[in-house]
């Protein structure tokens, strides 16, 4: 099992979660963080650390899409070890729906 991140995070990309994570397996996008499933040790201590619910485990149904996304941008995007500072209108997206199809972006984040 592994934790992964969804679609929750995009344009919010709050990172509450990457100050817990004791293995530093949080890697930034321009507008959504995402776990490298290999390096994560199951911990669970980021899941709650999420303001919008956007951290599940793998083992909750239909999320393999996810899965691999997480998997491919963890070898693409800069790893990520300190909280940064979320986009000034996070508040504005965090209940909005279809955000992976509105907004997601491939580029890379600045990573810390």
């Amino acid at each position: 099992m592994t934790y992964i991140v969804k679609d929750q995070c995009i344009k919010c990309k709050y990172m509450d979660c990457v100050e817990v994570c004791p293995v530093d397996c949080f890697y930034e996008g321009e507008n959504m963080l995402v776990i490298h499933p290999d390096e994560c040790i199951d911990c669970g201590v980021c899941e709650p650390e999420c303001p919008v619910e956007a951290i599940v485990p793998d083992t909750d149904t239909g999320l393999e899409k996810w899965l691999e996304l997480n998997r491919e941008y963890s070898t693409k995007w800069p790893n990520i070890t300190r909280k940064g500072t979320p986009p000034g209108d996070s508040d504005s997206f965090k209940d909005q729906a279809g955000k992976f199809e509105k907004y997601f972006s491939a580029k890379p984040g600045k990573g810390t």
